[in-house]
């Protein structure tokens, strides 16, 4: 097994969204048997996602995300991370899409052609949910996050998430979590967004993610989190090409487009950070062997 820490939407070390990178010789090896395995090594690594990766074929491979707490069905951050370690050490090659076989299905990840570093991942959009299967907002919600009602211009739904637009980015930056309240409530997370008052073309948006119930309090860059805030932003702008800030201690910046239906289109850089090693005897514990 290879193991790194791959620090995503960021071009610089200790920015964006850090991921661990677990590469592995056969898909047996973290297929549904090796689960506990796979868990133990996300928790003990303790960042807010862990991709494990194994060649299924050429440009392919299976991936799976565990956060230290739970498997989930989808990331961001931690699908760039995989696709910048392998293009970069040559495991993939760079001129040829990367496929990658999830629980949300096939994924693709392509490398631009020039010397930024680039990488495009083809994403399913995550729409609200239908106007008359909104559920209503929980009483408990803005003053988790320390906010008045007079601040916020809608709260939106999807399958997974509660989507907070308030009204500047100064009202953003001033939310103060409760985590332990946002923790109970029954969604994976909390989107906070507002307009950018950066310069008109830098930015579009930002925006904060909260996921306590999955271990993650605040997430630095959540790329699966623009699958929503993409498609939202580019039908309240009218535009089809975006950028987003994530406002995190670290920061990072995710690019979207929206030209396909249903899809987002993600694009980010990534920098590896640590290459690591996993002692036998601690894969063996972890086993149970």
């Amino acid at each position: 097994m290879q193991l790194f820490i791959v620090d995503s939407f960021t071009n610089k070390p200790f920015g964006g969204n850090p991921a661990g990178v677990c590469v592995f010789d056969t898909p047996a090896d973290m297929g549904p048997a090796r689960s506990g395995v796979l868990q133990r090594i996300a928790a003990e690594l303790n960042l807010s996602e862990t991709a494990f990766v194994a060649p299924t074929g050429p440009n392919r491979y299976n991936l799976r995300w565990f956060t230290p707490l739970a498997e989930v069905d989808l990331c961001g951050h931690a699908t760039l991370a995989p696709a910048h370690l392998l293009f970069e050490t040559g495991q993939a090659t760079a001129d040829q899409s990367l496929w990658f076989d999830t629980l949300s299905g096939p994924l693709s990840a392509v490398r631009d052609d020039d010397s930024a570093g680039f990488i495009t991942l083809d994403f399913p959009a995550e729409a609200p949910l239908p106007a008359d299967a909104q559920p209503q907002v929980p009483g408990s919600l803005l003053p988790a996050l320390g906010l008045e009602a007079s601040q916020v211009v809608t709260v939106v739904a999807n399958r997974h998430e509660w989507l907070v637009h308030v009204s500047s980015e100064t009202d953003l930056m001033a939310v103060a979590p409760n985590m332990a309240v946002l923790g109970m409530l029954p969604v994976r997370g909390v989107l906070v967004t507002a307009p950018s008052q950066a310069d008109e073309g830098k930015v579009d948006f930002v925006s904060r993610c909260f996921y306590p119930k999955l271990g993650v309090p605040e997430d630095p860059v959540t790329g699966s989190a623009h699958c929503f805030l993409g498609p939202y932003w580019g039908q309240r702008l009218g535009k089809t090409r975006l950028k987003g800030w994530q406002a995190s201690a670290r920061g990072g910046l995710v690019a979207m487009g929206l030209d396909t239906p249903g899809r987002v289109m993600l694009s980010g850089q990534a920098c590896t950070v640590f290459e690591l090693t996993a002692r036998t005897p601690v894969l063996q514990a972890a086993a149970g062997v």
